[in-house]
């Protein structure tokens, strides 16, 4: 898939308003809320307007600023009445902590977020899509929407993480241009889905360690693993892997005195 840079803007522009229509149909999003933003160039960042319809932009709606969050570049009769985003706080401090991150999606994925209004977070997630694309799945404490409170709540941790939850609020994903950033939305609000479901339904079963160890090895071939990964692995999914910890050896040392014919 293209990088933006790679991309002419007029396409670029189109893309994010094909995801702002897929967001909206998707329901990801409604009425105003949601905001999309790519990088294209250095220190220039195209973003959606503020409350505007992302399911109905049009290209030459979208908005040029600058890491500060000033606008620059053409302005034109379609958005010369408009203001960037209210989230852009947000976006720019993704910008500035990773020079990987190209594209910033921030919706409000209803099932996700129901999961955090009721306290459940995504960690020992069970679904190997979502350990492998998504990796460990913070939560934010709450932050008040389109604040420095809430560019403050993400900044440590988008510097780990591709997929954070904002509490009580919605997601935010990133990648290495925005369609990506789109597709980790789009994954993470199934996981969501599943998980609810499988909570419907009973108790939920845990994959076993060396199973998870698997989908993390798979995770660093694919280049996914971000810095940290391994601590936060074994955070989460540690105690598992303690306890069969001392099984694992041993097989090892039966096996090596098989060899040796002990």
């Amino acid at each position: 898939m293209l990088n933006n840079f790679d991309m002419r803007e007029a396409d670029l522009r189109e893309q994010i308003c094909q995801i702002g229509r897929r967001m909206y149909q998707n329901g990801y999003i409604d009425g105003t809320s949601g905001n999309i933003s790519a990088r294209i160039g250095p220190d220039r960042i195209l973003c959606t307007p503020s409350g505007l319809a992302k399911g109905f932009m049009s290209p030459d709606q979208l908005i040029e600023v600058d890491l500060d969050g000033n606008r620059v570049g053409a302005v034109t009769a379609a958005n010369a009445n408009l203001k960037p985003t209210s989230e852009i706080l947000m976006h720019l401090e993704c910008y500035r902590q990773r020079d990987d991150v190209n594209g910033v999606v921030h919706a409000h994925p209803p099932t996700a977020v129901a999961l955090t209004i009721v306290g459940i977070g995504f960690d020992n997630c069970v679904v190997p899509e979502a350990i492998v694309l998504l990796g460990i799945i913070p939560t934010t404490p709450y932050a008040t929407p389109a604040s420095a409170e809430n560019r403050d709540a993400i900044r440590n941790l988008i510097r780990e993480h591709d997929a954070i939850m904002l509490a009580y609020h919605g997601s935010l994903t990133v990648a290495d241009n925005v369609m990506n950033a789109y597709l980790r939305l789009e994954t993470l609000e199934h996981t969501a889905k599943i998980m609810y479901m499988a909570r419907q339904l009973g108790d939920i079963m845990p994959l076993p360690p060396q199973q998870v160890d698997k989908l993390i090895d798979m995770r660093r071939q694919l280049g996914l693993a971000r810095p940290g990964d391994a601590q936060r692995f074994q955070a989460v999914y540690g105690a598992a892997q303690a306890d069969n910890f001392e099984a694992r050896v041993r097989a090892i040392v039966r096996e090596v005195l098989a060899d040796l014919k002990v």
